[in-house]
């Protein structure tokens, strides 16, 4: 009975270590949620066939994508250009935005379940940080208080313009981790822990 009391413990171990740094269990897991009817994981992202040609910065996506025109960050202080979400950040916000259904993909476009709580954004996104913006040396010089990207370490084997932009740009998976392969910060999704502000100083010079 001891030995199977110990094999059991082992076993739940192997599996917690497996699942770790993984989607599976993750606040990205939505095999469990009542408006996905197929049980998988990664079907409301992405999938195998007859997916979202038109989306090139996310392989074979499947969920709609938002067409919503975004209240965006402006501040004084900002040194850098801000046009309405590209990238990677238009698909966060096609489920974060609050404007397309989560149950909206796979051709489905009449979806009723909409993101509630703190994780809809909504459509006003001035006073979040600002996103798909070009963030090079020359925005770090004008200012003064971020690291050149180009340079800097971002504590993940690379330079931050290396390991956590998109072409460039800041963009919501530059901070968030929407995999979860980092297992940081429980359901947050971060990509560096932000105790101390870790992840914030990473390219704030503060």
């Amino acid at each position: 009975m001891k030995k199977l009391a110990s094999l059991l413990v082992v076993v739940a171990v192997l599996s917690a270590t497996a699942f770790a740094g993984t989607i599976v269990g993750s606040a990205h897991d939505f095999s469990n949620k009542n408006w996905n009817n197929t049980g998988e994981i990664c079907v409301v992202c992405h999938a195998p066939h007859n997916t979202n040609t038109s989306v090139t910065d996310a392989p074979l996506w499947n969920h709609e994508v938002t067409t919503t025109n975004f209240t965006v960050y402006s501040s004084g202080t900002f040194d850098g250009t801000i046009g309405q979400p590209d990238g990677a950040s238009k698909l966060c916000l096609s489920c974060h935005d609050g404007t397309v259904a989560l149950d909206n993909f796979g051709g489905t476009t009449n979806g009723s379940q909409f993101i509630g709580g703190g994780k809809n954004l909504g459509t006003d996104l001035s006073n979040d940080h600002p996103v798909s913006f070009t963030y090079d040396a020359a925005l770090a010089s004008a200012d003064g208080e971020i690291y050149n990207p180009t340079t800097q370490n971002s504590g993940l084997g690379g330079t931050i313009d290396q390991d956590l932009l998109i072409s460039g740009k800041m963009q919501c998976s530059s901070c968030h981790d929407v995999h979860n392969t980092q297992a940081v910060n429980g359901t947050k999704l971060l990509v560096i822990n932000n105790s101390g502000s870790a992840l914030c100083l990473t390219c704030h010079s503060k």
